[in-house]
């Protein structure tokens, strides 16, 4: 196969060559707009967000891909929509972070009209030259990557302006080819996508029938409960206690555990801190984020670690941490912080163990459907991960 020579590649990624009909372009030659909107607020317009409107979309809103922390996002008034988006979003345009973080991205799959607020980019590409969805997965490459990063500018929050955004170089197969390219990758996100609103409707089938059991009586009303019931505090059902910290310079890229934060994994380690099921809630900066963890993991310090004292409390003492009010034990000034001692001592309602012996049957059948789908969804988003940087060299698609 004949093959050409891209004329810096061998700075920006491991691949030295281009398959044949591959061309290495400037990302501003494949595009037909870039919405740039990041200074704008409502009070530069004569008004201000409202309750109702259009949603607007900002770099802390987009993650892994997707739309994060929705219920955060400001409204915009439809009196102020024309003044602000002169050009509207549509439906494949891309949505790219510029700063805190760089390169967070993520496809538009809706006809929904967004505004597009703080940090971020809209980026709609020529699609007869550029498909949209093959752009989407080549941001994550690590020849893309390393542009992005090489073009950042800042000191104490660093980030890309537009006009080194559209300065980055991107390398593009034929358009027939950058579809099917796409088509695989999309093919296993869709699955993974499916797995994930799968677990969030067996989610939300636990907490219902959480509520349909439980959910009618108060601690401040214990004349009401059941014979056998009785309000005593959490540490009456849970042992308590605090994960461990790890200096980053610690961290082992491929090491054997995680590491897990209040906000999810942040590393890799080869020790274990716990080889249990357990449920984990952030301690400071994010509170109420609570998570169930079957695998053998390392707890970093910021994170409460609860253990049932008997196996019937399990399911049920995450979904009394779901109902928490977490922000009413908050007991920081500089940023949010819950301490053991509170947490312990917070009030709940203990049914008899019957009752809870009940539930964990039905709980157990739906957590344990969620922990397979879970399992499928780390697989196949380790195949993704390992065949976009070869699909994006040409080693398996031409």
């Amino acid at each position: 196969m004949t093959r050409s020579t891209a004329s810096d590649i061998g700075t920006t990624s491991t691949v030295t060559e281009l398959p044949e009909g591959w061309v290495e372009m400037i990302l501003n030659e494949a595009l037909e707009l870039i919405i740039d909107h990041r200074g704008k607020t409502p009070k530069k317009l004569g008004g201000d967000w409202s309750n109702s409107g259009y949603r607007a979309i900002s770099a802390k809103t987009i993650k892994n891909g997707a739309l994060v922390n929705e219920e955060q996002m400001n409204i915009l008034p439809k009196n102020l929509y024309q003044k602000w988006m002169k050009e509207e979003v549509q439906r494949g345009d891309i949505f790219l972070t510029s700063e805190a973080p760089l390169g967070e991205h993520m496809i538009w799959k809706s006809n929904e009209k967004l505004v597009l607020s703080q940090r971020i980019f809209g980026i709609r590409t020529d699609k007869n030259k550029l498909d949209p969805y093959f752009l989407n997965y080549f941001i994550d490459s690590p020849y893309y990557q390393h542009e992005l990063k090489s073009r950042e500018s800042g000191s104490t929050v660093t980030g890309i302006k537009q006009s080194e955004l559209i300065k980055t170089k991107i390398l593009l197969p034929p358009l027939r080819t950058q579809k099917r390219i796409a088509a695989v990758l999309s093919c296993l996100d869709d699955k993974i996508e499916l797995l994930r609103e799968q677990n969030k409707t067996l989610e939300a089938t636990a907490q219902t029938l959480f509520k349909e059991w439980f959910g009618r009586y108060s601690v401040d009303r214990p004349e009401e409960l059941p014979r056998g019931w009785r309000v005593g505090q959490y540490s009456d059902i849970t042992r308590l206690s605090s994960g461990k910290g790890v200096k980053k310079s610690d961290y082992v890229e491929n090491g054997k555990y995680e590491i897990f934060g209040a906000n999810g994994s942040i590393g890799r380690y080869n020790d274990c801190l716990v080889d249990e099921p357990i449920i984990a809630t952030g301690r400071v900066g994010t509170l109420g984020s609570v998570f169930i963890l079957n695998d053998p993991i390392w707890i970093s310090d910021n994170v409460l670690i609860s253990k049932p004292i008997e196996s019937y409390f399990f399911y049920y003492t995450y979904l009394i941490l779901q109902s928490f009010n977490f922000l009413s034990l908050n007991s920081g000034s500089t940023q949010p912080l819950i301490t053991q001692t509170d947490l312990k001592s917070v009030a709940i309602i203990i049914p008899d163990k019957n009752m809870l012996e009940k539930f964990d049957i039905i709980a157990h059948s739906l957590f344990l459907k969620i922990h397979f789908n879970t399992t499928q969804i780390q697989s196949l988003s380790k195949l993704r991960d390992t065949l976009l940087p070869k699909l994006m060299r040409g080693e398996i698609i031409t």
